[in-house]
């Protein structure tokens, strides 16, 4: 035990007490405890509804028979539970994490995880309600509203063709986007730093850029010998308008004052161009990269489904003639996830490019 020295008036005498007042100091960090387990458990909430809601999920593709007999039903409940599993391990690390964590720390990959555990149980219930009237009840009329099962056969039974459908797509939209993205760079940067290139260049891309790449399909598969090679140039020409137009836009923007700094130390042209104009320009870039991919996305799909014998677009035409509309909804889920994935790794690159500007455009 222990105390502070005080004057004890029964006896006369220094002696030694106890303060009322330590037992409150003392009491602090528990409250503090019982906060931080509050807050730990709010933030760990959505995990365990994610997880709890797959489980249900589960439990009702294995307990509630179908109204016809659907195949892949039974990889439909093993994902389930997989998903059901990633929750709880997500969950389990975040809160290990969470106690261990000081809180002027980082937070772990599976904390930022946990932003994304509403979606998960959004996910489930979306899922679930699918599921419930397409295989269960059949409250949506076939073939037009297939259940979740029938798009686990399409990625089993049929992927071959749509596997090759896939790189066919992504090899004709490389093709046309770093054509485009380099022709559209060149382009921007003679528009802004010269006035000659800007006089003639400057009308033409006013008068083509606006048009519609797709306008462009009947002379293009007219024109070109091959049905890819127009295809290339349809996504090169719809990439290369917003890179060329946003790459003038910030090398004509670049501060003067830059240029009178380096002049002074002795730059010459090609240095202003590459130290000063391109790297001041890049943001501006980037998101003339970002518009052009989207638009040269679109642009694949159409140019498929006109001429192109191959690829994602193809492969949807050919679904709907066939009335294979579980085979369109997987080619479409494919086509979103190919595109975001594509982006994604564009922001990437460029928050590793301009880490003095990461974070300021969020994707």
């Amino acid at each position: 035990m222990s105390g502070t020295p005080h004057f004890d008036s029964a006896s006369g005498h220094p002696g030694v007490g106890f303060q009322p007042q330590a037992a409150g100091i003392r009491t602090q960090p528990a409250r503090g405890s019982a906060a931080s387990s509050r807050g730990t458990g709010r933030n760990l909430l959505p995990a365990w509804l994610a997880a709890l809601a797959w489980l249900v999920s589960a439990g009702l593709t294995h307990w509630w028979p179908d109204a016809d007999d659907w195949p892949y039903t039974g990889h439909l409940l093993v994902l389930k539970l997989v998903l059901a599993v990633t929750a709880l391990l997500i969950g389990g690390t975040a809160r290990r994490s969470l106690l261990v964590r000081q809180l002027d720390g980082s937070p772990s990959r599976a904390e930022r995880w946990l932003a994304a555990m509403p979606w998960l149980v959004a996910l489930a219930v979306g899922v679930t309600a699918w599921e419930v009237l397409t295989a269960k009840l059949e409250w949506l009329p076939r073939p037009f509203f297939a259940p979740p099962q029938s798009l686990i056969a399409v990625f089993f039974d049929d992927f071959p063709r749509l596997g090759s459908s896939i790189a066919h797509s992504f090899g004709l939209l490389a093709y046309g986007y770093v054509i485009g993205a380099v022709v559209g760079f060149v382009t921007g940067v003679g528009i802004g730093w010269s006035r000659v290139v800007g006089y003639w260049l400057h009308p033409v891309l006013r008068l083509i850029g606006p048009l519609p790449a797709t306008a462009w399909l009947p002379l293009a598969f007219f024109f070109f010998p091959s049905s890819f090679s127009a295809s290339v140039f349809l996504i090169a020409l719809a990439t290369g308008f917003p890179v060329a137009v946003l790459t003038w836009s910030g090398v004509a923007g670049v501060n003067s004052a830059f240029y009178d700094i380096a002049r002074t130390l002795g730059a010459r042209p090609g240095f202003l161009i590459l130290k000063v104009a391109i790297p001041a320009a890049l943001p501006s870039v980037f998101v003339g990269l970002f518009m052009g991919l989207g638009a040269s996305f679109s642009v694949l799909i159409v140019a498929e489904m006109m001429g192109v014998k191959a690829g994602l677009g193809w492969y949807l035409q050919w679904a709907q003639g066939w009335a294979a509309y579980s085979n369109m909804y997987a080619a479409l889920l494919v086509m979103a996830l190919m595109c975001s994935g594509l982006i994604t790794l564009l922001f990437r690159f460029r928050d590793r490019l301009l880490a003095w500007q990461k974070g300021l455009l969020k994707w």
